[in-house]
């Protein structure tokens, strides 16, 4: 700002003159490029956000795990950043067996599976007791079965007395074992009505499970089953009491025919609770008594 002289006689204020100077900035404002960069970053943000929402929703559990495993650090991956991996044995020494790096001064670190029992061979599980061990043990005991189940099936068939019951023995493989169901219909029963005591022809049939299953030694579990028909004096006599007592009477049949009392891994009762004929809980197929050889337990239950 400048202030002009006033003529000379003249009373007049001077004249104020503004000078306004405008510089141009074609560097800032719109004309920047910083925001292209965070607009950049966040679409890209965004984009991945998205496809790992579709990710979660298109994919099983079994397949996002393999996509997870896909990222996780491979043994392989941790060989070559160990110590000594760029050496000319690769961090490993010439008597190093399955060419892992041993040194005092890796860094890298090593997940070994030990066989059960501290014995076995160069494959993990290999042990008496791994789970390849174990695998193969049920596989076996799988054979056993069958190979049982066709004997039980033949003296059904060659016994006259006993052919009319064949259709009331079925035999199930489950996840615990193979299950012999002992079952009753609307014209059978195996035991006296809502008594305990095995019916004459039951009992030899039970007898020729016995002699079966004597020379096995798998453990057996023996579950009783009723229908839902209930008692008129539930104090005196129920479904839990009569199913819990048919299954001992057919333990004990078990047990006069040799079956080792050491076998028998658990007795039950569950009265109606688990009806064959779910629809029908009164239905008499759904009274029942279950042997199960169980598959043998190894270190671990399994």
């Amino acid at each position: 700002m400048a202030a002009a002289r006033a003529p000379h006689g003249n009373n007049q204020p001077p004249k104020i003159i503004i000078v306004k100077k405008i510089v141009g900035d074609h560097g800032g404002g719109h004309h920047g490029g910083a925001w292209k960069v965070a607009y950049a970053d966040f679409v890209t943000a965004m984009m991945a956000f998205f496809l790992l929402l579709w990710i979660l929703g298109a994919t099983t559990e079994k397949q996002r795990k393999s996509i997870a495993d896909y990222f996780t650090p491979t043994m392989i991956e941790l060989r070559e950043n160990s110590a000594g991996s760029n050496g000319m044995f690769g961090g490993s020494s010439i008597t190093d067996k399955d060419n892992y790096p041993h040194k005092a001064a890796q860094t890298g670190t090593r997940t070994l599976t030990i066989p059960m029992g501290a014995t076995g061979g160069n494959k993990e599980g290999s042990g008496d007791k791994g789970s390849i061990k174990r695998a193969e043990s049920r596989e076996a005991e799988k054979t056993a079965f069958n190979q049982l189940k066709k004997s039980v099936e033949r003296q059904i068939a060659s016994d006259a007395k006993l052919a009319k019951l064949g259709k009331h023995v079925r035999f199930v493989m489950t996840q615990d074992g193979m299950r012999i169901d002992l079952v009753d219909d609307a014209d059978y029963s195996m035991f006296a009505l809502g008594t305990t005591a095995l019916v004459p022809d039951a009992s030899s049939l039970v007898g020729l499970v016995a002699d079966a299953i004597k020379g096995t030694d798998s453990p057996i579990m023996i579950r009783g089953h009723t229908d839902s028909v209930p008692y008129g004096d539930p104090r005196q006599m129920n479904n839990w009491m009569l199913s819990s007592g048919r299954a001992e009477a057919t333990r004990r049949r078990l047990a006069l025919g040799g079956v080792a009392e050491r076998r028998f891994e658990r007795i039950e009762g569950v009265a109606d609770r688990e009806p064959m004929i779910a629809k029908d809980a009164a239905d008499p197929r759904n009274r029942r008594v279950a042997i199960t050889l169980l598959y043998k337990a190894g270190r671990f239950g399994t």
